[in-house]
């Protein structure tokens, strides 16, 4: 039996007139409606899913990691993508449609110029690290290093002040914050307390930029340059720290990237915060 297929197709003329959608189930004779365990839903001309194809991304630290792969499957989506960071030569050669720039986004006066220039855009996507981070005991931490690890929410923060107003009507921003937000393992205070004050501020902001959206992706251990191990070391790294997951291993950039994509092109979340965790936060 061929599958059924579902066939959403949004129809300015039709919806202006029923205020609904059109649906058209295509199958033959009494299989048509035999409802398969496969099915394909084409969302073609619905308003309600943002089509990439022909928009302008900016991605802040898109030059590796989750910040490249995200840049990578926004130009397989047919955006055009600035994929910016302090050293854009990491990226290395990048497809057509990627323009590499320099920028830190913890210089304010830099960060507005920066938009003003690129003038406006579609999606705004903030990846970047912003610097050094602080491990250990808090009790026991150097106040100057648990405060550098702010770094990445002032730079967040620079862009969403100066870039937002960039974001055309109904765009979306995204941010990346992480699991420790949540759930910190020993020796992450300093990137639980940056974490959650990055999603806090997605969500205080969410309702000041309607009906721009704006939401926040929070990864677990993912396999990223950030760590400098190589070889057998790396492997033995990132099986220690995941083995308590529910999916014992480090995540790939890209399921990372997707999680974006998806708080891109889907136009009924805002304010929120979408795990990609292996598992982590549920995690006993």
């Amino acid at each position: 039996m061929k599958a059924a297929i579902l066939l959403i197709n949004w129809r300015d003329k039709f919806a202006k007139k029923a205020n609904k959608p059109h649906y058209h189930i295509a199958g033959h004779g009494q299989n048509a409606l035999a409802w398969p365990h496969r099915f394909t839903v084409d969302y073609k001309g619905s308003k309600d899913i943002m089509d990439i194809a022909g928009k302008k991304a900016i991605v802040l630290g898109g030059t590796s990691g989750i910040g490249l792969a995200t840049s990578l499957m926004l130009v397989e989506k047919g955006a055009d993508v600035v994929a910016v960071s302090r050293d854009p030569s990491k990226a290395g050669d990048v497809p057509a449609g990627i323009r590499l720039a320099a920028l830190d986004s913890r210089d304010s006066e830099a960060v507005e110029a920066f938009f003003n220039a690129e003038g406006d855009i579609d999606i705004l996507v903030n990846s970047a690290t912003g610097g050094s981070r602080a491990f250990g005991p808090f009790m026991e931490m150097d106040m100057k290093g648990f405060q550098g690890s702010f770094d990445k929410l002032w730079g967040y923060a620079n862009v969403l002040r100066y870039g937002a107003s960039h974001v055309r009507d109904h765009g979306s921003i995204v941010l990346v914050s992480g699991s420790p937000a949540r759930k910190p393992k020993p020796g992450q205070i300093a990137l639980s307390a940056v974490g959650g004050a990055v999603e806090a501020l997605a969500r205080a902001i969410a309702a000041e930029i309607a009906p721009k959206r704006v939401n926040v992706v929070s990864p677990g251990i993912i396999d990223t340059p950030m760590v400098a191990l190589s070889g057998e070391d790396r492997a033995k790294h990132y099986q220690n720290v995941t083995k308590t997951h529910l999916v014992d291993r480090a995540g790939h950039p890209a399921e990372v990237a997707q999680a974006i994509i998806f708080a891109i092109e889907n136009d009924f979340i805002t304010g929120t915060t979408i795990d990609v965790d292996g598992g982590w936060l549920v995690a006993q």
